[in-house]
This record gives structure tokens, sequence and C-alpha cells, in this order.
């Protein structure tokens, strides 16, 4: 049974940082593309940051870009998201999600497998 498990999320005060984790199981993770999507209040969901299958290629989009940092660990099975200079507009639910394949999509979405999310807040 797949498992995505969620951790690291929290209250923070703006410029703050936190780091998430995504602890991952049943199925070979070093062999999938895995991506951090949030889901804000009153916003559609946004692919914040993917990563290949073998960690040497990641995008991000344009709001976290420079201040966001995906990784992950092979060995580990797990991927991180490392979360500096955050904003209250970063305020969300934030996902780990697992592709079907190995490289990134150039399009958002087509996710097999979701973790249960954890809230990440940003308030003075």
């Amino acid at each position: 049974e797949v498992q995505l498990v969620e951790s690291g999320g929290g209250l923070v005060q703006p410029g703050g940082s936190l780091r998430l984790s995504c602890a991952a199981s049943g199925f070979t993770f070093s062999t999938y593309a895995m991506s951090w999507v949030r889901l804000a209040p009153g916003k559609g969901l946004e692919r914040v940051s993917a990563i290949n299958s073998g960690g040497d290629t990641t995008k991000y989009s344009d709001s976290v870009k420079g201040r966001f940092t995906i990784s992950r660990d092979n060995a580990k099975n797990t991927l991180y998201l490392q979360m500096n200079s955050l904003k209250p507009e970063d305020t969300a639910v934030y996902y780990c999600a697992k592709y079907p394949f190995a490289y990134i999509p150039t399009q958002t979405g087509g996710y097999d497998y979701w973790g249960r999310g954890t809230q990440v807040t940003v308030s003075s």
C-alpha cells in the first residue's frame, strides 16, 4: 500500500523558516518523480515544486522561486521542502504527491497518490 506522510508544518512568523518532510512507503521511491502541492484558503491547488526521480532536476512555481528548495533522500525514502522567507500568502495545507513516472511533467496535475497534508500558517 502506497503511503505518503507529511510532517513539519506549523505556525511561523513572516520571514521565518520551516522544513517539511514526506515519508514514503509502499513503492520504490527512487523510481518516481515527486511534488509538493498546496491548497490555500479560497484558492485553487498550486504545484509549489517538483523533483525528478534522481533528484537532479527541479521545478518551482514563480511564487516560491528563490525561497523554497525541494530535495529528496532516496536512501531514506523521504522528500523535503525547505521553506525560507515565509510570507502570509504561503499559508496553506501542503501535500506531498507522487507522479506515476520518473520525470517532471510540464503540465500540473497527473499525480497518482497524495498524502493527507500538513498545515503551514504564516502569521504574526
